[in-house]
């Protein structure tokens, strides 16, 4: 077993943690500026497999019980932690991973913090956190992949006919823009621009896997539990009339709100049974009606959910038992995800999986991966958006709905 030390100190004030970060293998997942990044890699564990996530929790459970914890900041990102990022699907041939840096710098509350992580037997010295110019400024279009316009318009109504059959009530599809990085190319800056044009989303980096996230998988601090869950869109409106107009339409969509409820009853049906203790202790609890979340170019019906945890479950268990959400996937999540290997001609990677971090308590933050991009390491982009398909859906107006979620990276890398 990997012996693991984490020495976490308060350090003199971050204004920023971007440009603290490696320009070619960024770590970071931060929200309004706070959160974590990571410098270099102590550890690094890679999983396969329908039992990738249970396994990794289990792993990364004996690694902490394991590892010697020094942390006197005692906030949220402190001490131990390991990053990670996982497939949307069993069979991907990208892999799913945790990553443990050997530097650690954080920002919460007004706080700044720096860990230093030490693995038994490597005497290699811990990078030292600097700010570092950003790279030259670069541009660059992401053209269809192996999915365009027309393509996805035939296999929406495909899956809008089976929903009519019968066979299933949602199934999400996801389609892929692609593009190359120019040499050099310093993917901090795309960071900074998602990070400062969608500050209330869950930016992140872990693995050359990139993207901000307007969904929370789950979140575990000491015992509370607590998700949201977006399924429901409409662009926003051009002027304040028509925003609220938009924002009044999505409201009282009945395809909305159903493909809304159908991703509140799967998040609930998979964080209940980690909630109920003995004697009726515990429980999760969402607000009955969902409400309207704004960000700069669409408005999503959004619930939050909360609860008491009574089994010990860490973020990393509930990240297992929740993936994958029927925002992501669909209803009946079996059957949606046989409609989506057969439909989509591609591999999503780790679009739609669980991105985020774990601590040695086994407490973290875990956002869905959307708005997201895959970068290689010769320099290739895959981007990927998709839309929940219902019944009542419209192959064009789906197809548009997956141009307005590409816009996030499509403005950041272009």
């Amino acid at each position: 077993m990997p012996q693991l030390t984490a020495r976490s100190r308060v350090a003199d004030p971050v204004t920023s943690l971007l440009p603290l970060l490696d320009a070619e293998s960024p770590l970071l997942f931060v929200r309004r500026g706070e959160g974590v990044a990571g410098l270099g890699e102590a550890l690094r564990l890679e999983f396969s497999g329908p039992d990738r996530i249970t396994r990794a929790a289990e792993t990364w459970r004996r690694i902490a019980a394991a590892a010697t914890v020094d942390d006197s900041v005692g906030l949220s990102g402190s001490g131990l932690l390991a990053f990670g990022a996982f497939t949307f699907d069993d069979d991907s041939a990208y892999p799913s991973v945790l990553i443990v840096p050997r530097t650690i710098i954080g920002r919460r509350d007004g706080v700044s913090w720096v860990t230093r992580i030490t693995l038994d037997g490597d005497d290699t010295p811990a990078p030292e956190p600097s700010i570092r110019p950003l790279g030259a400024e670069f541009r660059l279009s992401l053209q269809p992949g192996r999915l365009d316009g027309a393509h996805y318009r035939e296999i929406v109504a495909d899956a809008v006919a089976r929903i009519q059959a019968g066979e299933l009530r949602k199934v999400v599809l996801a389609r892929d823009l692609v593009g190359h990085l120019p040499t050099g190319g310093d993917l901090r800056r795309v960071l900074v621009d998602l990070a400062l044009g969608y500050p209330d989303t869950w930016t992140f980096a872990v693995d050359g896997h990139i993207g901000s996230s307007p969904e929370t998988l789950v979140r575990v601090s000491h015992g509370h539990v607590s998700a949201r869950v977006l399924a429901g869109s409409v662009a926003r409106g051009a002027d304040a009339d028509a925003d609220h107009a938009a924002a009044l339409a999505l409201a009282t969509s009945t395809k909305d709100v159903d493909e809304h409820r159908y991703a509140v009853q799967s998040v609930l049906a998979a964080l209940g049974p980690h909630a109920r203790g003995a004697g009726g202790g515990g429980g999760i609890s969402a607000s009955e009606v969902p409400f309207a979340l704004k960000l700069p170019n669409l408005w999503h019906l959004a619930t939050n959910i909360e609860g008491t945890l009574s089994d010990g479950s860490s973020a990393l268990d509930l990240a297992a038992a929740l993936h994958p959400t029927a925002a992501v996937a669909g209803t009946p999540t079996a059957k949606a995800l046989e409609v989506i290997r057969e439909l989509e001609p591609l591999d999503r990677g780790r679009y739609g999986g669980p991105v985020g971090w774990v601590d040695a308590n086994g407490d973290g933050k875990w956002a869905v991966s959307l708005r997201s991009a895959e970068v290689d390491a010769e320099g290739g982009i895959r981007a990927f958006a998709g839309a929940g398909i219902l019944a009542q859906s419209d192959p064009d107006v789906e197809l548009a709905e997956t141009k307005l979620k590409f816009r996030p990276i499509v403005e950041a890398f272009g």
